[in-house]
């Protein structure tokens, strides 16, 4: 929706506007990367090492902390 980047969660094919997630631009990035994919923590690790110009090690606390979100809201299958 213009700049910003959501996800709406329809729930049994109805959407619920309740539930609609913001992402900033590298969440949003990182979340298309990982579409059609099984990953873990190395995987997202390695893709924001792979874009973004940071260490390996703080690409490792990233992907911790993005997966710790995503869970939170219940946004990751297992």
């Amino acid at each position: 929706m213009g700049d910003e980047h959501v996800i709406v969660d329809p729930s049994q094919d109805v959407v619920d506007m309740s539930k609609v997630y913001t992402l900033n631009e590298t969440a949003a990035f990182i979340w298309n990367e990982l579409q059609g994919i099984e990953f873990d923590i190395q995987v997202i690790a390695g893709v924001i090492f792979d874009n973004y110009d940071v260490e390996f090690s703080q690409a490792l606390m990233d992907a911790t902390i993005l997966i710790e979100n995503f869970s939170k809201e219940d946004l990751l299958e297992s």
